[in-house]
């Protein structure tokens, strides 16, 4: 079938029946869940437990390992593990691990209480990084698998049921966890309040659900091997040093991050900013030293991580490449932004945690979902790029609500209305958004690509979303959705500036 021709409502209705696609959307959920407990509802756990509205948005920077996946993902997708990759397969055996990580992680924080002081609260902000890191990892594994497991006509249909599976994970996650912290909380007879006993037993339970995960893992099949796997380039003993190598690196970020700066007299609103860039600053010396003293083969460490960037800006050229990279690290700094506060902003208009879990959450995924479904068709019908056009702009409509919903208060109807708005934009602008990253790999480099794409397209939007709070406190909260809104003006540029950069890979059926 010619590429310009889609394919037939027939041929699309048959295709949704593979079994490959029920392995992927348990996958999706499996990926879903972490994210929450690092971020939303992690956020509402702390300043439930009392912690100051600007420390709680520094939490979500657990979250910035989604961001910086690409630097462990050459790692992860050449090195095979002892037993495990034997056992069970390159993809599968890396996946177990990051499964297994993810539930220890989650564990860990469940047994934590923020609100016994400065050591607990760190301590928990160790695990909420440990969580992140494995989450990113699996996410790294799982987006390799869905590219490797089934052929290019099967992309579209794999990505729509992982992105729904995810949504549902992040329910389980978000408005489940709070509805089963209210529910363990006032059977114990909480009924306002904090209550560790309920947070923990909801974390916990989590780490049950994950369970579901490992359970997938264990049935799917590994992808076909590939001719040119990375993993027969360079010895076993060459990616044993990259990982030592990348150990030492991410010591040295926590001690610098969460020991040494935390002793140094700084103060001022650009304190975390600080403590941020010098850890990144040290590990990145750290992994230049170790390089340059040839610990890090140099050979192993141009292959992985310079030669999927140079083949990037050689299919598009310099300056469609900058762009293309723009695009893609400014795209959801509106959404990411609003997300960070959403649940704090819920509470302090007086909406209880059912009613967040609810409108939110459950009400909020079946418009997600929806969106998906209608933004993967009107790119099938229509194009990537028009659809990333609207789905920006939905999304700058949808905060401009919640900036209304700010200044009328606690009205149930109107909180309805903004999250079917904001959630059927997300979703549709989330299916255009996959497919516009899926389109700009190559096939010579998919995994690493893909996971530097989806780790830029994050790391803006989340060190932002840092200072959300510290945003609310300064403009308030109409402001606030006002400042998120404006946005998506340069994202709406930047979409428009490239409509033609990636008309050839982007194209229906290409």
């Amino acid at each position: 079938m010619p590429d310009s021709v889609p394919p037939s409502w027939r041929q699309s209705l048959t295709s949704w029946t593979n079994p490959v696609l029920a392995g992927m959307l348990a996958l999706g959920v499996s990926a879903g869940i972490p994210f929450p407990l690092i971020f939303s509802t992690l956020s509402l756990w702390l300043r439930e437990a009392g912690v100051e509205r600007g420390a709680v948005t520094f939490f979500s920077w657990a979250a910035l390992a989604y961001s910086f996946k690409f630097v462990w993902a050459p790692l992860v997708d050449a090195m095979p593990l002892p037993w495990l990759s034997k056992r069970f397969g390159r993809r599968r055996g890396w996946l177990l691990l990051a499964q297994v990580g993810v539930l220890a992680a989650i564990c860990l924080l469940a047994v934590t209480d923020p609100a016994k002081g400065q050591a607990s609260l760190t301590l928990m902000a160790l695990f909420a990084v440990m969580l992140g890191f494995f989450a990113a990892t699996q996410d790294v594994v799982i987006d390799a698998y869905r590219i490797e497991r089934a052929g290019t006509h099967m992309q579209a249909l794999m990505s729509s049921v992982y992105i729904a599976g995810y949504r549902l994970g992040m329910v389980i996650a978000g408005a489940g966890s709070l509805i089963l912290t209210q529910t363990v909380a006032e059977a114990g007879g909480r009924h306002g309040g904090y209550s560790f006993f309920a947070w923990r037993f909801t974390y916990l339970t989590m780490a049950t659900i994950m369970l579901l995960g490992l359970a997938t893992t264990l049935l799917v099949a590994e992808p076909e091997k590939i001719s040119a796997s990375p993993e027969n380039r360079h010895p076993p003993g060459f990616y044993g040093r990259l990982l030592v190598a990348l150990l030492l690196a991410g010591a040295v970020f926590a001690m610098i991050f969460f020991r040494l700066m935390p002793m140094l007299a700084i103060t001022g609103g650009w304190r975390e900013t600080g403590r941020l860039a010098l850890a990144l600053s040290g590990a990145l010396l750290t992994l230049v030293a170790l390089t340059r003293f040839s610990f890090i083969n140099r050979r192993m460490f141009k292959e992985a991580y310079l030669l999927p960037i140079a083949d990037f800006f050689r299919n598009y050229g310099n300056q469609a490449a900058v762009k293309i990279l723009l695009l893609i690290g400014l795209y959801r700094l509106s959404d990411i932004v609003m997300g960070v506060v959403a649940n704090v902003f819920y509470l302090d208009l007086g909406f209880s945690k059912g009613e967040i879990a609810y409108i939110s959450k459950t009400f909020g995924l079946v418009m997600t979902i929806l969106g998906g479904f209608c933004g993967g068709t009107l790119c099938l019908r229509f194009g990537v790029m028009p659809i990333m056009f609207l789905g920006a702009a939905l999304a700058a409509v949808a905060n401009l609500l919640f900036a209304l919903l700010a200044h009328i208060g606690h009205d149930t109807l109107f909180l309805t209305l903004a999250i079917a708005a904001d959630n059927l934009a997300a979703g549709l602008a989330a299916a255009a958004f996959v497919a516009f990253l899926s389109g700009l790999t190559s096939r010579a480099f998919t995994a690493v690509q893909y996971a530097i794409f989806s780790s830029l397209m994050s790391l803006i939007p989340k060190f932002t979303g840092g200072y959300s709070g510290k945003m609310v406190t300064a403009l308030g909260y109409e402001g606030f959705f006002m400042l998120t809104a404006a946005m998506s003006l340069p994202v709406l540029l930047l979409v428009w500036w490239n409509r033609h950069a990636t008309t050839r890979r982007n194209e229906p059926g290409a």
